[in-house]
């Protein structure tokens, strides 16, 4: 079971980390579109190195969705942030919602 699609209500565009080049960060090609449920939610979260951070919000996205770490993200206001996490949520057929956490600088 996913989210369902009524409550995928926003749209961000997703630009996947590749990894570091000597002229910094490299990004795949734009995924614009990505529907998601955005929540502007300040917390505290474990980045991927274990270290706590401040999120400033949280996507939640279909599981399909391919956003790792030090991605870069358009929100739909046009700000851009980075990837600090992304969580899978996959119920392995439990019935619960499965999706792409993504908590957001």
């Amino acid at each position: 079971m996913n989210i369902p699609a009524w409550l995928m209500v926003h749209r961000i565009t997703v630009e996947p980390y590749l990894g570091d080049s000597a002229y910094g960060p490299r990004y795949g090609a734009q995924v614009p579109g990505v529907r998601c449920f955005l929540d502007a939610q300040t917390r505290l979260v474990r980045s991927a190195t274990g270290d706590q951070v401040t999120s400033s919000s949280t996507a939640y996205c279909p599981l399909a969705t391919v956003a790792p770490a030090k991605s870069r993200i358009t929100l739909p206001d046009g700000r851009q942030t980075t990837v600090i996490a992304a969580l899978r949520r996959d119920g392995a057929g439990l019935g619960t919602p499965n999706h792409l956490e993504v908590q957001l600088t």
